[in-house]
């Protein structure tokens, strides 16, 4: 299953696969370059066909645990200051995603949501310090009746070039559902409340829709 924002870059890129592989067999006449030039061209496909998968993941709903919102490796786990939305200390939690992960992200948590903003930006290296801040980010929060408020930020990589974003303000969303999609590597922050119980270490690989990074 290939999530639908990969659709039109999968025709896309399809139509090119097709295309190279016949021209080279057309245009090219030195046997060894034909198929090392084929195989280019599916290598190529494979890994989009890879990027945008979509799997089905079984997600536990408890309103006493945050999922994990994305795939990805647990790359801080630190009590910082919020300066957008809360603008007091909380627990951030940061889940980066290489370009062979799966990009859907889903809620962490169901709830209502109360904020929803993008705001454009650099595309420094997900893992930057000052990624969470200065590049190209969707910052949305969503009010729990166990958690309160928690936020979490969708942020562009150096590769990423669009971010995804189907929250909207008012809008009751369920825990593991689909909550958007970010393209060519990338991270998710979570910023939780304080006291809250980190489930995760800093290195582990976590799977987005299933796995608990915190519980009260």
């Amino acid at each position: 299953m290939f999530h639908k924002e990969g659709f039109k870059i999968i025709t896309i890129a399809a139509i090119v696969v097709v295309l190279g592989i016949l021209g080279a067999d057309k245009f090219v006449d030195i046997d060894w370059l034909v198929k090392v030039i084929q195989i280019t061209f599916l290598v190529f496909f494979i890994l989009i066909l890879q990027f945008f998968r979509n799997p089905k993941r079984t997600t536990l709903i408890n309103d006493e645990h945050i999922i994990a919102p994305v795939d990805g490796k647990v790359v801080v786990i630190e009590e910082v200051e919020e300066p957008e939305y809360f603008k007091d200390k909380r627990i951030q939690v940061s889940i980066f995603m290489s370009p062979l992960n799966v990009h859907v992200t889903r809620y962490a948590l169901s709830g209502l949501v109360k904020y929803s903003k993008y705001h454009p930006g650099k595309y420094l290296v997900a893992w930057h310090p000052k990624a969470s801040t200065e590049n190209e980010r969707t910052t949305i929060v969503v009010e729990n009746t166990v958690f309160g408020e928690v936020l979490y930020r969708q942020i562009a990589g150096a590769m990423a070039k669009r971010i995804v974003n189907y929250a909207e303000v008012g809008q009751k969303v369920t825990q593991g559902t689909d909550a958007g999609f970010i393209k060519f590597g990338s991270r998710v922050d979570l910023y939780l409340p304080l006291g809250t119980k980190i489930n995760v270490k800093i290195g582990d690989s976590v799977k987005g829709g299933e796995q608990i990074v915190a519980s009260k």
